[in-house]
């Protein structure tokens, strides 16, 4: 949101009319307060009356002002109450006097102090509107003609009754005048759209006056106008592309740039898609390589360990650590070596079990054969 600053001319003038409008108020008040004074003789019914009409008008616009500086819209109560003190306080003075001229001069005194409220309010909440460039009132005003405009196109294209459609659909062309009255912004932008079409407008008449004749009638083809930035040119010819056909585009702009990268460039150009997306339509891996470091050593080559249970590999840490190994040290062994956990009274009873065993017997194998068997031909074997 872009601010803009008071010139000092404007402040001075600003200040002086505030000044002048506090001093007429203030007069108003006075008026209404001897004027009542002059009728009841008590000094605070007077000053009650004056606090009722001129005072409330004040409060209000002071109300409005609060909630203009916070952005917000003023809700409908105080909008009534503006237009409702006033009347109030003239129907006071009315209501006191004798005489048609008391009447006419009790009635108007009141208009002093309130007209001057709502003009310092107006003119506070003008200046928040040409500082911020918010109008928080004509906001709410476009906003509710907008919801009821909504709510009567709905009705006029979707009701079942005819005559219900018909009749929202005359409101909702009568609610269509409403909508942007009173709002600034939107009135600067429509002058500014307006003076473009004006300017072409003059420049096409006064080309008609000076005897410049139009390309067109020349048989030459007009000029194309050119897009705002090649950016936006882009943009438009990637709105009408198949999203593959413009992945493939600015890949074959950019052969070297990675799925991501192209993803992020598409999208600055207004066509959302990620780096998956493009990968798969230009389908591409990831890039190997095949790392050779001379210096590195070779790895030395584990061996794998046999497959055993739990009684073998006690067995087979008992034969490595020799017999006069305790049952912590082949634990200890089995957990360096084969990582396995094995409790002490474990491997106890697996070495209490392998002590019982049978001594394993070797396979006889059949005798030499003789020498005479050998002279024979070798025919000795039974």
């Amino acid at each position: 949101m872009t601010t803009r600053d008071l010139t000092t001319g404007q402040q001075v003038v600003l200040g002086a009319a505030a000044v002048a409008m506090a001093a007429v108020g203030g007069f108003g008040a006075w008026g209404t307060y001897t004027n009542v004074l002059a009728q009841f003789h008590r000094g605070a019914t007077a000053a009650g009356a004056v606090a009722a009409g001129e005072g409330l008008a004040l409060i209000l616009a002071l109300t409005m002002l609060g909630l203009t500086l916070l952005g917000q819209s003023a809700p409908a109560a105080v909008r009534i109450g503006l237009w409702l003190a006033p009347a109030a306080a003239c129907g006071t003075g009315l209501s006191i006097a004798h005489t048609i001229t008391e009447a006419v001069v009790y009635g108007a005194t009141p208009l002093a102090m309130s007209g001057a409220a709502e003009g310092l309010g107006l003119i506070a909440r003008r200046i928040v509107v040409y500082r911020t460039g918010v109008d928080a009132e004509a906001q709410r005003q476009t906003a509710d003609a907008v919801q009821q405009l909504a709510y009567h196109q709905a009705v006029a294209a979707r009701h079942p009754d005819e005559e219900q459609r018909e009749e929202a659909l005359r409101k909702s062309w009568k609610l269509a005048k409403h909508v942007g009255i009173g709002d600034q912004v939107l009135g600067a932008a429509l002058v500014e759209v307006q003076r473009g079409r004006i300017t072409d407008g003059a420049d096409a008449a006064l080309a008609g006056m000076y005897g410049a004749v139009p390309a067109a009638a020349l048989g030459e083809p007009a000029a194309r106008p050119r897009p705002v930035s090649a950016t936006e040119a882009l943009r438009r010819q990637f709105a009408v592309m198949e999203p593959a056909d413009a992945i493939r585009l600015a890949a074959d702009a950019r052969p070297d740039a990675p799925p991501a990268e192209l993803a992020h460039l598409l999208t600055h150009y207004g066509l959302p898609v990620d780096a998956v997306a493009v990968a798969l339509v230009l389908d591409r891996r990831p890039a190997e390589y095949d790392v050779q470091r001379g210096d590195a050593r070779v790895a030395p080559q584990v061996s794998e360990l046999p497959a055993v249970n739990l009684q073998g590999a006690v067995e087979e840490a008992a034969t490595a650590l020799g017999a006069d190994a305790s049952a912590r040290e082949i634990a200890e062994h089995l957990e360096q070596t084969r990582r396995l956990i094995v409790p002490e009274n474990h491997v106890r009873a697996a070495l209490s079990r392998a002590a019982k065993k049978p001594p394993a017997q070797q396979p006889q194998r059949p005798p030499l054969p003789s020498d005479d068997q050998i002279g024979k031909g070798g025919q000795g074997y039974n």
